[in-house]
């Protein structure tokens, strides 16, 4: 199966170009691949401490949800809908943008309030606790929510990256070699004939002056003439 190759000129100018373009994808596939590495490294971080605040928010939803619970059978559903209303905010939230390595994604910063009473007139001693535990839910999963994000476009670009390392690796620059070493056969085809070429007629001018000066009468002989 014969090999692909550019379809350029066989010129020594175009041989020129193609290598500096070779190393320039060389220089361009080292750099991919260091970024590749770097994005796995932050992967694996991200995993890590992903995994931990999973379980830290589940185990925090857990307790929250069964003090609901209590809070509800004593409160009655109308009670603890009236208490919502009047509760005031238990967490600030900030999101900005973050940058890694060319990669965006939100940074969410959360801070605990001061959770300020709802009234006594029907009010059971069991919803300041629900509150907290819910506050405290509420700030692992903005944690947990920018780590997820962060960790989705991380991976999303280092699949990018490793498509573009193969590419280079086992399809660009092949081809880009593929291409010098016909283009440097075909230049040293033609440097060859051109030698033949030049032998050949050396040959033929070599054996011209030879057959020339065998014409040519020998120098200091006289011709004589009958009268």
């Amino acid at each position: 199966m014969t090999q692909r190759t550019l379809k350029v000129p066989p010129t020594k100018n175009t041989l020129l170009a193609l290598r500096k373009q070779a190393r320039f994808l060389e220089d361009g596939h080292d750099l991919l691949e260091r970024k590749r590495e770097l994005l796995t490294r932050l992967v694996y971080e991200r995993i890590g401490e992903y995994r931990r605040l999973r379980d830290a928010a589940e185990a925090a939803l857990t307790a929250a949800y069964a003090s609901l619970g209590i809070t509800h059978l004593r409160m009655g559903s109308r009670g603890l809908h009236q208490a919502a209303l009047a509760a005031e905010p238990a967490l600030r939230v900030e999101i900005l943008p973050r940058r890694a390595l060319g990669v965006e994604y939100p940074a969410v910063t959360s801070e605990r309030l001061p959770l300020a009473p709802v009234g006594l007139l029907g009010i059971d001693a069991s919803l300041d606790m629900t509150r907290d535990r819910l506050a405290t839910a509420a700030v692992l999963l903005a944690r947990l929510g920018e780590v997820e994000i962060a960790l989705h476009r991380l991976l999303e670009e280092q699949r990018k990256a490793q498509k573009r390392v193969n590419a280079l690796k086992y399809n660009i620059i092949p081809l880009y070699q593929r291409s010098i070493r016909f283009i440097q056969s075909a230049l040293e085809e033609e440097e060859r004939n051109t030698l033949f070429q030049v032998k050949i007629l050396r040959e033929q001018t070599a054996r011209q002056e030879a057959r020339q000066a065998l014409r040519r009468p020998p120098t200091g002989t006289t011709r004589t003439t009958s009268h």
